[in-house]
């Protein structure tokens, strides 16, 4: 079985057209010898892609005992063919290769996945593709916790409902929309007027204040990322609907992937280190998080090529069709 959008990489697979894309990027980016750097990076491109998909393929077909290792490094795979369409240097450095987070080594006897975080490190591939790829600087020693992470994928929606009696995001509108409807009811969650959110809301996003109907507001949509990162606003792909998150230090540029990464690098390590729990979590039915885990890969395994894609779309000034 092929899981979906892996297919969309197979143009990128060809050591002439490889070349000839980052030959673009690079010419665009006013990069020194772009012609011979983009032939050197070539045969990279292709490898990292193909070995990346190998990943999400395997991925899609083992079980669920291992599934969070594969993702993870088949995402890391594509990320690196991703970094190589505006870093022509990667990897400079040994500093860049490492994952760039760390995890507990050691879980608590009451330890349940959501109230667990992972803490960003100075050097590593996280830091490093934030900054490359989406211009997001990341400080050493930030924690992110499992749920916050979990919070921000509105296709989670039903089962977070279900499992934790929370809504995390409202629903705004559809993408492409020429407006956005964001429920007044934001609000009180934001414990601000509306003048103020207003205000705030358009200093984050890429929205401007339109009028007041019918027990909403209406936000103008300015321009969409054509790659499909629509933060800070949340991106319903099954939908394609965008969401608000309710928290208002949500509401800040951080695209998907990023979550994405810290999720699936902290279940490839329980995987590997934690077998014990992880045994239990898989075979007792104990616990409410395999289900939110287990909802979290199919959701994952359909927007990493997604996003990635995009991006590689994006980087080499290709629309993406509708």
């Amino acid at each position: 079985m092929t899981a979906p959008y892996l297919h969309l990489f197979s143009p990128f697979q060809s050591v002439e057209t490889a070349q000839k894309l980052l030959k673009a990027s690079y010419q665009k980016l006013q990069v020194d010898q772009f012609e011979q750097k983009s032939y050197n990076n070539a045969y990279s491109f292709i490898y990292y892609v193909e070995h990346g998909l190998t990943y999400l393929q395997q991925s899609n077909i083992t079980p669920t005992s291992i599934k969070p290792v594969l993702m993870f490094y088949g995402m890391v795979q594509l990320i690196k063919a991703c970094l190589l369409t505006v870093d022509p240097s990667y990897p400079e450095s040994t500093s860049v290769l490492a994952h760039g987070a760390s995890t507990r080594k050691r879980k608590k006897q009451s330890y349940e996945f959501l109230q667990d975080e992972v803490k960003v490190q100075k050097n590593g591939l996280f830091s490093h593709f934030s900054d490359k790829m989406f211009h997001v600087k990341q400080i050493e020693g930030t924690k992110f916790s499992m749920r916050d992470l979990l919070f921000t994928i509105p296709e989670l929606e039903t089962s977070i409902k279900i499992t934790k009696n929370k809504t995390p995001f409202l629903a705004v509108g559809k993408v492409g929309d020429p407006f956005i409807k964001v429920p007044q009811t934001i609000l009180d969650d934001y414990k601000m007027t509306k003048d103020r959110f207003t205000q705030y809301f358009q200093k984050q996003t890429y929205f401007v204040f339109d009028a007041v109907k019918d027990e909403a507001l209406l936000f103008k949509a300015l321009e969409y990322n054509s790659s499909g990162h629509y933060s800070p606003l949340l991106y319903n792909h099954e939908k394609n609907a965008l969401y608000i998150p309710r928290k208002k230090e949500q509401l800040t540029f951080f695209p998907e992937i990023l979550s994405h990464y810290l999720l699936l690098y902290n279940l490839s390590m329980i995987c590997r280190y934690e077998t014990e729990w992880w045994g239990e979590l898989l075979h007792t039915f104990h616990s409410s998080d395999l289900s939110l885990i287990n909802h979290f890969l199919n959701v994952a395994s359909v927007k990493i090529p997604f996003y990635l894609h995009g991006y590689l779309l994006s980087a080499f000034g290709i629309d993406r069709e509708a």
